[in-house]
C-alpha cells in the first residue's frame, strides 16, 4: 500500500503517510505530534498494524491486507468542556463513509464510537489526548472475511460481499471528521454545532437495554435513554437516570 493509491485522501490531509507496516499509528502519531511539520488534520495509514490497541486498552490486530488502521492529528480543538464529543465525531464520520459504500445496508454507532453494520463491528475508534491535540485512531475491517473475523459480532466489506474502496472511504471519512470538529470548534458546544443531533440519529445504543461495566467492577443495567450535554450515555436503571461517562457497553441483543 503507497501513498499514489490514495490521492482523495491526500487532497483533503494537511499531510498524508502511508506505512507498508507499523506497531500502532496512534503510538506513531502521537510520538511524532510534537514536530509543528505534522499539522491540523494529518494522517497516518496502513494495512498491516500488528501492536494496535481499542478502548480499554484492548489489543487490535488484523492480518496484513486485511483492515485499514487510520490515524488522524486534531490541533485546532473545541474548549476543553466539548472535547468529549470527538470520540462521537468520529464515529458518526465513519459511519457516514460506510454508509456510502454499503447502500441497503444498516449503519449505526454504538455508544461512544463503534460503527456497526447489520449490527455487527466493523470499526472500532480511539482518541487520545496529547499536550496540545488529540489523536483519532480507527481500524476498519475492510478485505477480512468472515471466517477470519475475532469474534461473532464482528463484520467487514468482505464479509458482506462488498468490496471497499480505500481511498474513498479514508477521504470521506477525513472530510467528515475534519467538518464536524471545525463546527464544533465555532459553535463551542455538540448542540449548536449540529453533533448532539447527528450522533442521536446515528445511535444504536440510545433506546436499547444494555449492560454497562462501569469501574470498580459495578455493573450498570437498564435502557439507555439519551446522550446528554457531555455526550455521556443517560441510562435508565431503577427509576433512576444514569450519565455514563466511561464504561464498557453491551447492547442485550448482541453476545460480545
Amino acid at each position: 500500500m503507497t501513498s499514489e493509491q490514495f490521492p482523495l485522501t491526500d487532497a483533503v490531509a494537511s499531510r498524508l503517510q502511508v506505512l507498508a507496516r507499523t506497531g500502532s499509528t496512534n503510538a506513531e502519531l502521537h510520538a511524532l505530534a510534537a514536530d509543528v511539520s505534522w499539522p491540523h488534520l494529518s494522517v497516518l495509514l496502513t494495512d498491516d498494524q500488528t501492536a494496535g490497541r481499542g478502548r480499554l486498552d484492548r489489543t487490535w490486530t488484523a492480518p496484513a491486507g486485511m483492515a485499514l488502521a487510520i490515524s488522524v492529528l486534531l490541533r485546532e480543538l473545541p474548549p476543553v468542556a466539548a472535547r468529549g464529543w470527538i470520540p462521537l465525531a468520529a464515529g458518526v464520520a465513519m459511519a457516514d463513509a460506510v454508509t456510502a459504500q454499503l447502500p441497503g445496508h444498516d449503519v449505526a454507532v454504538k455508544w461512544p464510537n463503534d460503527v456497526l453494520v447489520d449490527g455487527g463491528k466493523i470499526c472500532g475508534i480511539l482518541a487520545e489526548a496529547t499536550a496540545d491535540a488529540v489523536i483519532v485512531g480507527a481500524g476498519v475491517n475492510t478485505a477480512m472475511p468472515a471466517s477470519a473475523l475475532p469474534v461473532p459480532t464482528a463484520t467487514s466489506f468482505a464479509a458482506l460481499g462488498a468490496e471497499a474502496d480505500a481511498d474513498r472511504l479514508v477521504a470521506d471519512y477525513l472530510h467528515a471528521l475534519a467538518a464536524s470538529v471545525e463546527a464544533l470548534v465555532a459553535a463551542g458546544d455538540a448542540a449548536a454545532s449540529g453533533l448532539h443531533a447527528a450522533a442521536v440519529a446515528r445511535s444504536a445504543t440510545i433506546g436499547a437495554e444494555v449492560r454497562v461495566s462501569l469501574p470498580g467492577e459495578r455493573m450498570l443495567e437498564g435502557r439507555a435513554v439519551a446522550l446528554d450535554a457531555d455526550g455521556r450515555l443517560v441510562v435508565l436503571a431503577d427509576g433512576a437516570e444514569h450519565a455514563v461517562s466511561a464504561g464498557d457497553v453491551v447492547h442485550a441483543s448482541l453476545a460480545n
